[in-house]
Parts: C-alpha cells; sequence; structure tokens
C-alpha cells in the first residue's frame, strides 16, 4: 500500500460516521510543517498567516509551539475580532478603508496596543485621522516596501503590484510623515516577496520553465536582500525603536531568514500546505487539510459523479487554482466539464472501484479560502477525529 493509500485508508476510517462534503486537517502533517517551517526560520520567529489559516482553533494550537509569534491578519475587521478573543500581537498585512473599525480601534486601548496596522501613503494617516471618531489611542503603523524586482530602468517588473514604495528614500519619507503625526507610532516593516515565496521552481514537465523561475527567483532574492537592508537602515535612522521587520512567505522561510536584517519570517499556507505548493525545490511539506465530495452517480465504466467541487482559487484564472482530486490516485477532471457548482464527473480506473456514498478526496489549491466552503473542521489524529472546530465561516464571520 503506497503512502497516500494508507492516508486515504485512515481518513476514511476516521469519517466513516459523517456525511460528505466535509473538510479535514490531518493535525499530525499539520504539526510536521509547522516544525518545519521552525526548522527553516533558523531561530526567527514564525509569524502566522491567518488568511491561510482562516480557523480560530488552529491559529491558537500553532500560536503555542515554539517558534511562532503573533498573526499576520487580512482585513481590520478580522484584526479587532482576534484582538478580542485573546491574540496579544496582530499585525494588518493590508491597508485598510474601514472608518468604523479604525474608530473602534482608536477608542480601545487593548486594541490599540494589540493591533497595527498597514500604510504605504500619507493617504492612509489622513483616512485613519478622520476616522477616530474622537478615540485618542495611539495607532501602531507597519510601512510595507514593494519587493518587486524591476529590470531594464523599470520597464520590466517581476512581482505583485502592492506598495507604491520601492526606494529606501521613499520609505524614509514616509517615516518622517509618521513620525511627525501625533497619534501615530510606526513598530515596523513588512516586505512579502510573493514572485519568490508563492511561485513554484520545479513545475512538473515544464523544465525551462522551472530553470528559468530559480534564476529569476536567485536575482530577485540578491537585489531585495540590499535594498530591504538598506530600506531598514534608512527607517531607523528615523524610528531607531523599530520593533520588527517582517518579510517571506512558505516558499522563501530560509532564503528571508537568512537576511540580517529580518527580525521575523511570515507564513500559513506552508501549515496546510495546498496543491499549490508541490512545485518548490526548497522544502516538502505534508498535505494536511483536505475536503471530501461524496460519490452520487455512476454514469458508466471508468467514471464517477460527485457533488459539488467546484472550489477555484483566486488569482489568475488556470487549471492551477482548481482543487485536485487526489484520493483515490488517478483520477482525473472530465476536460469538457471540470469541477462543477453542483457536481463533478470524475474519470480514471480507479471510478470503478468507488460505490455511491464512497468519498473523493481533493486538495484546494490555496489554503485558507478552503474555509470559506466548510463551517467546521474535522480534525484527525491517527484514524480518529479527535476534535470538530468551526471554520471562521463556522463562527459566523466572513471578513473578505
Amino acid at each position: 500500500m503506497t503512502a497516500r493509500a494508507a492516508d486515504r485508508a485512515r481518513y476514511d476510517r476516521a469519517t466513516a460516521h459523517l456525511d460528505a462534503p466535509l473538510a479535514i486537517v490531518d493535525l499530525d502533517a499539520f504539526d510536521a510543517n509547522a516544525d518545519d517551517l521552525v526548522r527553516r526560520a533558523a531561530g526567527k520567529p514564525v509569524r502566522v498567516a491567518s488568511k491561510s489559516v482562516r480557523c480560530r482553533a488552529l491559529l491558537e494550537r500553532v500560536l503555542s509551539r515554539d517558534g511562532f509569534r503573533g498573526i499576520m491578519s487580512f482585513t481590520l475587521a478580522e484584526s479587532l475580532w482576534l484582538a478580542r478573543s485573546g491574540f496579544e500581537d496582530v499585525l494588518l498585512a493590508y491597508p485598510s478603508a474601514d472608518r468604523s473599525a479604525f474608530a473602534e480601534l482608536a477608542a480601545d486601548p487593548k486594541l490599540a496596543a494589540a493591533v497595527t496596522v498597514m500604510v504605504d501613503d500619507v493617504a492612509h494617516l489622513d483616512l485613519i485621522d478622520a476616522a477616530r471618531d474622537g478615540g485618542r489611542e495611539e495607532v501602531r503603523v507597519c510601512l510595507e516596501l514593494d519587493t518587486s524586482l524591476k529590470l531594464l530602468g523599470g520597464r520590466v517588473r517581476v512581482g505583485a503590484r502592492r506598495s507604491p514604495l520601492h526606494s529606501p528614500a521613499q520609505l524614509a519619507e514616509l517615516a518622517r510623515a509618521v513620525a511627525r503625526r501625533p497619534g501615530f507610532r510606526l513598530v515596523g516593516i513588512m516586505a512579502y516577496e510573493g514572485h519568490v515565496a508563492g511561485v513554484g521552481d520545479a513545475v512538473a514537465g515544464r523544465p525551462l520553465r522551472s530553470r528559468a523561475v530559480r534564476l529569476m527567483q536567485a536575482t530577485a532574492r540578491r537585489e531585495l536582500a540590499e535594498r530591504r537592508a538598506a530600506v531598514v537602515r534608512a527607517v531607523r535612522a528615523v524610528a531607531p525603536d523599530l520593533e520588527f521587520v517582517n518579510g517571506g512567505g512558505t516558499g522563501s522561510v530560509q532564503h528571508t531568514a537568512a537576511e540580517d536584517a529580518v527580525t521575523e519570517i511570515a507564513a500559513g499556507s506552508g501549515l496546510y500546505v495546498p496543491r499549490l505548493f508541490d512545485n518548490y525545490t526548497s522544502f516538502t511539506g505534508r498535505p494536511a487539510a483536505l475536503f471530501a465530495q461524496p460519490v452520487v452517480r455512476r454514469p458508466g465504466v471508468g467514471v464517477v459523479t460527485v457533488l459539488g467541487g467546484g472550489y477555484p482559487a483566486s488569482g489568475a484564472a488556470g487549471p492551477d487554482r482548481l482543487p485536485v482530486p487526489y484520493l483515490p490516485e488517478g483520477l482525473k477532471y472530465d476536460p469538457q466539464e471540470g469541477p462543477g457548482e453542483v457536481q463533478t464527473p470524475l474519470l480514471g480506473s480507479p471510478a470503478d472501484d468507488l460505490l455511491i456514498g464512497d468519498k473523493v478526496w481533493f486538495r484546494h489549491a490555496k489554503a485558507g479560502e478552503l474555509c470559506e466552503r466548510f463551517d467546521t473542521l474535522h480534525l484527525i489524529e491517527g484514524d480518529a477525529v479527535t476534535a470538530t472546530v468551526p471554520t471562521y465561516r463556522g463562527e459566523g464571520l466572513t471578513f473578505l
């Protein structure tokens, strides 16, 4: 029996009393992945990206482990909820225009002490001041560095379009604006190198593309390490008490941790290890989060139909954004239909061994987005469900 077949047998036994659709997290794999992130971070704390987890119980679990410290959140409303739930160090990774949430933040000493917000423009400071509604608490802010690699005099850009702040001078200028402004305190710098951390460099069947990605990433890492160090020096000249410099992502943990300027690493997807993180030379994780759909039809030889399953991930539309049939091995989508809103036909010889009511296990393309489809996660240890916990959705919360 292959390792994947053994996992399928465990998952089927553990969930035999549960009807699909359902979602699970294999805690043995989750914990092993957490250990691997800590190992690769080489002594620097790992800040957990909540958008890649979206389950309060699992955030608590990973933050109880050595090597993890703090949360990187994705909306201001989520940040305030997490702070009220007892999380004491929440870095909002994206600028917000949520005026009512800013009013809450500025009025509550506990929230203001726990939450750090992202800014990359003086207009963000203006918006926060206009939203205070009388709140006098000092707002903790972090500046975001644009990590994109610019070539040929800026005519070629590699990397996500995030912050407009690219040079040390630009970040130092905004740092001075924060320092001059009453009611704000600059505490950190963040830089997410998505073109390194979020792009696989070993794509199956595409050796030339994989080699090109590796060359691009090596160039990007060298350029960013030099520029990030210069940025930190420039900003510390304005704000010598800077508390943290955050960088990285699941795919670049060990490279970012090697930079002296970086004090902490961000990662989240590496806990669940969705399918987009299969194609890396730098690490190998264990799939920990899966969902199961029930077989509801057997239309013919070599084909079964499961309920639902059309759960595409965000990003540029393409086959890599689709869930992948994982267990039993050997199933694939009908190219004429793909994964459907209500039903999904699956082709392959393993279909002939599946009966009505059997489970087919899938892996989502991205990590936390799976939790927007399910109210609960069944936590599996060995071949038993040892707990069932709510996702954000299961707690009645959809932040974005």
